[in-house]
């Protein structure tokens, strides 16, 4: 086995982030990671890493990696009884709805998100109200609540496909301001905010000649990034390629090169050849592609760590399996209805 013992454990971890983790930090992390695959097979469990997890959790004790959909449809397909989802809570509560019958643990419970709890079920039910009959798409990156209230969700890399699926003049996108405004470029609509009090609406926003209803939520890392960090960057490096999230704002996606979901950035990473790249999103990703890409160059503008997905550590992972916590669970009346919301999703992608 390649994990079979602390030093084998290392001698894997090394290989992959000698550039990447400090020497001292990677031997004691391969003693936690060695721990946590002794803990995994005894007890019959399944990890999970998002890629935004911290390089020396990524590359040591994952079975699978990816965006949080890949994973939760991974979860789904396995014979395992136990899923540890190293992640935030939403896609571990999407794990939780594809597969109620397994137990669903998250290392941290403080791991949240600043654009799911932008949104509630509750607002969800008051905009329906507001336009009775219209369509709702939500980004996957949202609670369980939120998707029982919808018709159907998207990733950042078929949100497009999703909103034409559903051959509605208006659309209703939920809940990340700047992916909305990203979809409607891209498919050709116009958007507005809805004000809680219509006195304080715009002539636009009291216009009902409109094809996308968004909301205000963003992503605390990606609405970080400007246009002038892609325009100084670009002044010491003009080879460089600079990819972007879709949760970035639409004019650094436009400023930018190439504009994907994280599985998307990697795989472009991966398949193209380019003298430089910049990647514009959470900065541990970045390293866990140098780590898979040695011999690619890889620009650092990399100042903005989520601090959700900072909560997920190894100490906290193997705390996880040790002492079977901190598990998610889904009330089933909520769970069967976000269930459908996502499954037409996955028909579609």
């Amino acid at each position: 086995m390649e994990y079979a013992t602390v030093e084998s454990t290392y001698d894997m971890m090394h290989a992959a982030l000698k550039d990447v983790v400090p020497e001292f930090e990677l031997r004691y992390k391969a003693e936690l990671a060695f721990e946590i695959n002794q803990l995994k097979e005894k007890i019959g469990a399944v990890i999970l890493g998002h890629n935004y997890m911290e390089p020396a959790l990524y590359h040591s004790v994952p079975d699978f990696k990816g965006d949080s959909l890949e994973l939760s449809r991974r979860a789904a397909d396995t014979d395992k009884g136990t899923i540890v989802f190293c992640g935030v809570r939403f896609m571990a509560e999407t794990a939780k709805i594809l597969s109620p019958e397994k137990t669903v643990l998250i290392p941290s419970a403080r791991a949240g998100c600043s654009l799911a709890a932008s949104i509630t079920g509750e607002d969800v039910r008051e905009l329906k109200k507001q336009y009775p009959g219209v369509p709702v798409v939500t980004y996957i990156n949202c609670y369980a609540d939120v998707k029982a209230e919808t018709d159907i969700c998207c990733t950042s890399s078929n949100a497009a496909a999703v909103v034409e699926s559903l051959n509605s003049d208006t659309v209703i996108f939920l809940p990340d301001e700047y992916l909305a405004q990203n979809v409607a470029r891209e498919t050709g609509r116009h958007i507005i905010f809805p004000v809680k009090d219509p006195r304080q609406a715009s002539p636009e926003e009291t216009n009902l000649q409109y094809t996308m209803i968004g909301w205000r939520g963003r992503c605390e890392v990606h609405e970080k990034f400007t246009v002038e960090d892609i325009t100084n960057v670009r002044k010491q490096f003009p080879d460089v390629v600079v990819l972007a999230h879709p949760e970035c704002s639409p004019e650094v996606v436009e400023a930018s090169d190439y504009s994907g979901s994280t599985s998307a950035m990697i795989k472009f990473v991966k398949d193209t050849k380019a003298p430089r790249y910049l990647l514009l999103t959470e900065c541990s990703m970045g390293d866990n592609i140098i780590a898979e890409n040695p011999e690619k160059d890889m620009l650092r503008l990399c100042s903005v760590r989520c601090p959700h997905m900072n909560e997920i550590t190894l100490e906290q992972t193997r705390d996880a399996l040790k002492f079977n916590r901190y598990e998610v669970d889904v009330p089933e009346e909520i769970r069967v209805k976000a269930k459908r919301a996502v499954d037409r999703m996955i028909q579609i992608s």
